[in-house]
């Protein structure tokens, strides 16, 4: 079976979109899902387009995008190139983009023989946030994942924030990359200006679809009790938590991709059970 890619770019966020070949017959509509990277994270990131195929050959439309604010650009799809634009981003920004990607899906939906009635979205640690958020403001949205999502967005101790808001910014150490990342303080004023809307948990809870929460037990970077604190939050009789036990934040995958593991392959076809189910 084969995969084709396609790499557009709508506004300035880079879009790449997996579908099978067979896809291509006129007559027949397929599912979509969009996927969102996390912080510090990109579409082609470790085992992102990996997992995205494995969607794809099931029969879905597969789309991930890079946040415009990410600090990857286009000709260097791999690296962090744009930290100027990294140091602005804000998670509103980020809203913004998921909207744009979604409003593009569903105005082109013909051409790509997608059924704009079956739009799910699909987000990775912060991603988690910008989709929870994002699929309670579009009823267009019909089922939710999340993987390692965060629970809430101000992460941050008040010693932290405080140098913060006295050095105008804040880095952060990428060790995979050796580079100091910044983020600006505009990113605090988000939280601080847009606190409603910003609200994981409540948001969760004004879902009125099906949702699927997958978090690794293990993971150090968002503890598996934001996933427990979002399924609180949640319509029980719509949402499914999925804890993996002896795993953690990426389900065992590395950038670059030295292969699959088995809590990502359980991942991917949970999901794949979901959407099924749901879509």
């Amino acid at each position: 079976m084969k995969i084709v890619t396609e790499s557009i770019k709508v506004r300035d966020i880079n879009i790449a979109i997996y579908k099978r070949t067979e896809n291509n017959n006129l007559n027949h509509k397929s599912p979509c899902i969009i996927f969102a990277h996390g912080f510090k994270g990109f579409k082609d990131w470790g085992g992102f387009p990996y997992m995205l195929e494995k969607l794809a050959e099931t029969g879905y439309i597969a789309v991930s995008f890079n946040f415009s604010h990410n600090g990857v650009a286009a000709d260097k799809p791999m690296d962090f190139t744009r930290l100027d634009l990294f140091a602005q981003n804000t998670h509103s920004k980020e809203l913004s983009d998921l909207h744009t990607i979604i409003d593009y899906i569903y105005s082109n939906a013909e051409n790509y023989n997608i059924d704009k009635n079956r739009i799910a979205l699909i987000g990775h640690s912060r991603g988690g946030a910008a989709v929870i958020i994002g699929a309670s403001e579009d009823d267009r949205i019909k089922a939710l994942i999340t993987l390692a999502s965060v629970g809430d967005v101000n992460r941050y101790t008040p010693e932290q924030i405080k140098r913060w808001r006295e050095k105008g910014y804040i880095e952060i150490p990428n060790t995979r990359t050796n580079q100091m990342m910044r983020m600006n303080s505009g990113f605090l004023d988000d939280i601080e200006q847009n606190s409603e809307r910003l609200n994981i948990e409540k948001a969760f809870g004004r879902l009125k679809i099906p949702a699927l929460i997958i978090h690794g037990k293990e993971d150090l970077a968002v503890k598996f009790t934001d996933a427990e604190k979002l399924f609180a939050a949640s319509d029980k009789s719509k949402t499914e938590l999925y804890i993996i036990e002896s795993t953690g934040h990426t389900f065992g995958i590395e950038h670059p991709l030295k292969g699959s593991t088995k809590a990502f392959d359980t991942v991917i076809e949970k999901m794949k059970e979901f959407l099924k189910s749901v879509l």
